[in-house]
């Protein structure tokens, strides 16, 4: 009888992984999830190493966020006309493309760091370059998911996996990449991220994509520019989706960029706590993806998007107000779980409810919304801080968030039958 007990708690165990994991079903997207995962890896090995290395060569607190403002800014700019190009093209043939222009850009930083030649305009003007070129990827990624998962119903899976992967990664890359820095330099952490996109590159090469005929449009660039924006705004889900993903991104994200202040002047520590206070983010933000993967439908999506907004504002607001690492950390993960439960639900929501021919468009959007406003929000977050304090400017900001998610959540309710007949006209719920 015990043996039959233990039997039946492993295969519920088994039948609940396969379930979280569900969209690995589909060869495609798994072999995505493999590439990517040893990418991102190299990448947020990159980002450490890249911060590290400006701030050994310069000192400067001013250049280090420049080289931050440098490689988001492009987004901001350049995501609605990339949308527009997403649209048009074949996604496939362009992730490959913007993968291979992204390990150029790892190689080209690796040789000038390992030849000694490097200089903080050549990490500006690299990081611009990784940011035009981010500007491609970010939509043409987030729209090729829908053409990698065999079962539409796995798409919110897919992309709670994604974002799974991007917080894992973000635990053990820059883990590694310190090691790596202190024992042989910055120049071998380029390298590394150069080499891991050949993993990305090769997985995009061996999918068996069904020839999708993209219909050749003559209508001009900017007509259909202003056909996304049209529809972007004449929607009401998907307008104030974006306009919630904005707030928060604006008052709410560049907590990150505060975080050496807590964890040197408000609660007395040195690298070890800004790590432990990151990593702690990081294990809340991977917590909330594996929820969100956990979960068998998209119904009730718009609910855990108010939800998520709420418990990461208030998150911040107890992080602000707390003196003592073992709360802050409790309340960092916090806001971590609410933040990209929040971000990945809006994210799912917008691909379930978006016209096919609009996809890229509204996917640009959405990546303009949430990477393209950061920098400015790093802007204000300095500029206030320097003002009020940084704790008051978290506090503000959790509270912002707060107000802007039950707003939304009144605008919610007047369109959810819309988006419910949506649901059930594409049998996703």
């Amino acid at each position: 009888m015990e043996g039959e007990l233990t039997e039946n708690k492993a295969t519920d165990t088994t039948n609940a992984l396969k379930h979280v994991f569900r969209a690995l079903n589909s060869r495609n997207y798994r072999l995505f999830f493999i590439g990517q995962g040893i990418s991102l890896i190299g990448t947020w090995m990159q980002t450490i190493a890249m911060s590290w290395l400006v701030y050994r060569i310069t000192g400067s607190a001013f250049l280090l966020g420049l080289v931050g403002f440098s490689s988001q800014f492009p987004i901001f700019i350049l995501a609605p006309l990339a949308g527009v190009f997403v649209d048009r093209h074949n996604r496939h043939r362009i992730l490959i493309l913007t993968q291979s222009l992204a390990m150029l850009q790892a190689f080209i930083l690796a040789t000038l760091v390992l030849t000694n030649t490097v200089t903080v305009w050549s990490i500006i003007a690299l990081s611009i370059f990784l940011g035009m070129v981010n500007s491609v990827d970010m939509p043409a990624r987030q729209t090729f998911v829908l053409e990698m998962v065999e079962r539409k119903e796995d798409l919110s899976n897919a992309i709670a996996l994604n974002s799974s992967l991007f917080n894992g990664a973000r635990l053990i890359g820059p883990s590694i990449g310190g090691i790596l820095i202190a024992a042989l330099g910055e120049g071998l952490c380029f390298l590394i991220n150069g080499l891991s996109f050949l993993s990305v590159i090769f997985c995009l090469i061996a999918m068996r994509i069904a020839t999708t005929k993209i219909e050749v449009k003559e209508t001009h660039l900017l007509t259909e520019l202003k056909e996304g924006f049209t529809y972007v705004l004449g929607f009401p889900p998907i307008r104030y989706l974006l306009l919630l993903v904005a707030i928060v991104s604006l008052v709410g994200m560049p907590y990150t960029v505060l975080m050496p202040i807590f964890a040197g002047q408000i609660l007395q520590g040195g690298p070890n706590t800004l790590g432990f206070l990151m990593a702690s983010a990081g294990v809340g933000a991977l917590v909330g993806t594996l929820y969100l993967a956990s979960r068998r439908t998209v119904a009730g999506l718009g609910r855990i998007v108010i939800i998520g907004a709420v418990i990461f504002g208030s998150g911040l607001i107890l992080f602000s107000l707390s003196r003592l690492l073992t709360l802050s950390l409790v309340f960092i993960m916090v806001a971590g779980f609410g933040m990209i439960v929040q971000m990945a639900s809006s994210n799912t929501i917008l691909q379930t409810i978006v016209d096919d021919d609009k996809r890229g468009r509204v996917m640009s959007f959405y990546a303009m919304a949430f990477v393209g406003i950061a920098p400015f929000g790093s802007l204000l977050a300095g500029a206030l801080a320097s003002r009020i304090v940084a704790p008051n400017t978290l506090l503000y900001g959790g509270i912002l968030c707060i107000i802007a998610a039950i707003y939304s959540l009144v605008k919610f309710r007047s369109f959810k039958d819309i988006v419910r007949t949506i649901y059930g006209e594409r049998r996703l719920i």
